[in-house]
């Protein structure tokens, strides 16, 4: 909501702009004040709504013409003043004053204001100013409404600013349609989300326990019962089906808020809607869904206690037959009051645990808001707006510790551990992620063209961890692997090669030689045991590369026959003990810099920058060194001649 108001009154010679501002300020009327009175600035202690307020007077005389459109633009809110006695004044809202607005661009609320109401002779009916009125409004739909007043008396002079502050603040708009008399179409998705998001139960009725949870969450205040019973007998009498049991249905839901708009309440309706993060536009505001949140380098998020907990009793809300799993029509009633299932693109629920009818169980349905929340929380924190979870959101969320912390500490404390798969085209990857969310063996080959992510829950020494498997196919795996930003959100790297394939294990070891990735814990699997085991064309086979490494020697699988020799608990185990499995030792955790700065201290202690560099030179060359170049320069180097 904006923090300040300026409200212009404008109005032909004569109709009395000034002694209204005046007797506002004053509390008293005026005789003589000058033609065209400063601007007033009211500030926000003294309004209702705390915005401060400015009062601008105008002129409309030739020689208050460029002013006057300075302020024209200017203006939040412009009071149209006419003078009950000048019939003519009147005339000229909807002949000059109306269209002038129009011609100058300026689209903002309008307040009619009839002046000199003393000067009236005999009674006008609310019927005969009505016929007056709604023509005007009718046409030009910036009108919100009229107010008659008196200066001189004074007499609803702080009406008239009331409602020009109200029509800026709660602007009718939005919401209402005031030519077919119908909340629009925003307004009416909004107020329905809202009705959905306080039936907490979701029976399709508001009770007594959820209309007074909504009249403190709104107003902070509960409702008298008798408070109570009155909307319920005005909701019956002008909405069938409105109350139903005792509650309050969502026609009459619409149908109380259609009545407090009609009756000038909008103030209320706002009130309602900006509680639950609506704008003026009727959009969730972006602060709404996106609350300050800092992530530190390193760090990663999770969902706290209460953000499982919120999901697991959502989750229990609409599980309608209480089979312990969500089905389509299920997922898309939960996701009614969002934009819609967030996974659509990910071929959810293949990436997480289903029952056999595909149908996400309670298991799956935690495990994929983990997975999320781990590769992009502002899509959890997002959807918590969405899906109702009170403020503040943020304490659905927590964040871990510092990866390299843990790693010099060496245990992980965290709950929630990202792996990254590679491995050659064919090498049997996919069937990997898929055993792991339970989906059977496919003998079809299909080539990964985007990135993959599923996610299962593992249990280790009795404490429940999630664990989020992710391949890139050929086009990606070189751009994830190259980017460092990207390898340090890793966990683990698992090496995945075909064992009864000559070639697939040379494709790992290239990428090793190729990207610098020792610093993350790694492990090698080898996949299709149920086959022939081939001899690997390399200068090592596997099981010796890996002892070389200081790492176990690679995990014989076979997805196809059901033999995973518990690797899913072997990667989550060397997520929680990372030392375990840093290639050539923990002491391979350090930086490559740091590396060779140790390597240069040691050239100074053994006497020669010979011996070191002859150090530095045998420790590229192990099998697995993260340099390409071992062999490069620095044999040049050492076995030039001396020079000089």
């Amino acid at each position: 909501m904006r923090r300040d108001v300026r409200i212009l009154l404008v109005g032909d010679e004569g109709v009395g702009k000034s002694t209204i501002i005046t007797s506002f300020i004053k509390e008293s009327f005026v005789p003589s004040v000058q033609h065209v009175v400063p601007e007033v600035t009211i500030p926000p202690e003294v309004t209702p709504e705390n915005v401060t307020t400015y009062i601008v007077d105008s002129g409309c005389t030739p020689q208050d013409r460029t002013h006057l459109e300075t302020e024209i633009r200017k203006a939040h809110v412009i009071c149209v003043v006419y003078a009950i006695d000048n019939p003519n004044s009147f005339d000229r809202i909807p002949t000059y004053w109306l269209p002038y607005f129009r011609q100058l661009g300026v689209n903002v609320p309008v307040i009619l204001v009839g002046n000199k109401i003393d000067l009236r002779g005999g009674e006008v009916t609310n019927e005969a100013l009505e016929d007056e009125i709604i023509p005007i409004m009718n046409e030009f739909k910036e009108v919100e409404t009229c107010v008659e007043c008196s200066a001189k008396l004074p007499l609803n002079v702080s009406e008239v600013f009331y409602f020009a502050q109200n029509a800026v603040l709660h602007p009718t708009a939005p919401l209402y349609d005031s030519r077919d008399h119908v909340l629009k179409r925003d307004c009416v998705a909004a107020l329905r989300r809202i009705f959905k998001l306080c039936d907490t139960n979701k029976d399709g009725i508001l009770d007594t326990a959820e209309l007074n949870e909504f009249q403190r969450k709104c107003f902070d205040t509960p409702l008298q019962a008798q408070e109570l019973e009155g909307i319920k007998e005005m909701v019956q009498e002008g909405a069938p089906g409105g109350v139903r049991d005792g509650g309050l249905t969502e026609a009459g839901f619409l149908y109380l808020h259609t009545i407090f708009i009609q009756r000038g309440r909008l103030e209320t309706t706002w009130t309602v809607l900006r509680k639950f993060g609506y704008g003026e536009d009727l959009r969730l505001t972006e602060a709404y869904l996106y609350p300050k949140f800092d992530v530190p380098h390193d760090c990663s998020v999770e969902l706290s206690p209460l953000g499982y907990q919120f999901f697991t009793d959502i989750f229990e809300a609409f599980d309608k037959d209480q089979d312990g799993a969500l089905k389509q029509e299920e997922l898309d009633e939960l996701f009614s009051t969002s934009p819609g299932n967030p996974w659509v693109s990910q071929k959810f629920p293949d990436t997480t645990v289903a029952d056999d009818t595909g149908a996400v169980t309670l298991q799956g349905w935690l495990a994929q808001w983990s997975m999320t929340t781990l590769l992009d929380h502002k899509v959890t924190l997002a959807h918590l707006a969405y899906l109702g979870y009170p403020s503040p959101r943020t304490s659905a969320l927590q964040v871990t510790r510092p990866r390299k912390a843990e790693r010099r500490k060496g245990r992980s404390t965290r709950n929630v551990f990202l792996c990254y798969v590679c491995g050659a085209a064919g090498s049997g990857k996919t069937s990997l992620l898929r055993a792991f969310v339970g989906r059977k063996f496919s003998d079809t080959y299909e080539p990964t063209k985007k990135m993959t992510s599923v996610v299962n829950s593992v249990d280790i020494e009795g404490s429940e961890k999630y664990l989020v498997l992710q391949e890139f196919g050929s086009k990606y795996e070189a751009e994830t692997l190259r980017s460092s930003k990207k390898t340090d959100l890793a966990d683990v790297i698992v090496n995945v090669y075909d064992s009864s394939d000559t070639n697939s294990f040379s494709y790992i070891s290239n990428l090793r030689q190729q990207y610098s990735l020792d610093h993350i814990p790694t492990l090698f699997v080898a996949t299709k045991s149920d086959l022939d085991l081939a001899q690997q064309r390399h200068e090592v086979q596997p099981d010796v590369y890996c002892r070389r490494l200081g790492l176990q020697v690679p995990v014989a699988v076979s997805v196809k026959t059901g033999q995973m020799a518990d690797v899913f608990h072997a990667i989550c185990s060397i997520a929680i003990n990372p030392n375990s499995a840093i290639p050539g030792g923990a002491d391979r955790a350090l930086s490559s810099a740091a590396r060779i700065r140790m390597y240069v201290t040691m050239a100074t202690l053994f006497g020669g920058v010979s011996a070191g560099l002859f150090l530095l030179y045998r420790t590229l060359q192990r099998p697995g060194s993260s340099f390409g170049w071992g062999s490069g320069w620095l044999s040049w180097f050492l076995g030039s001649p001396r020079r000089g």
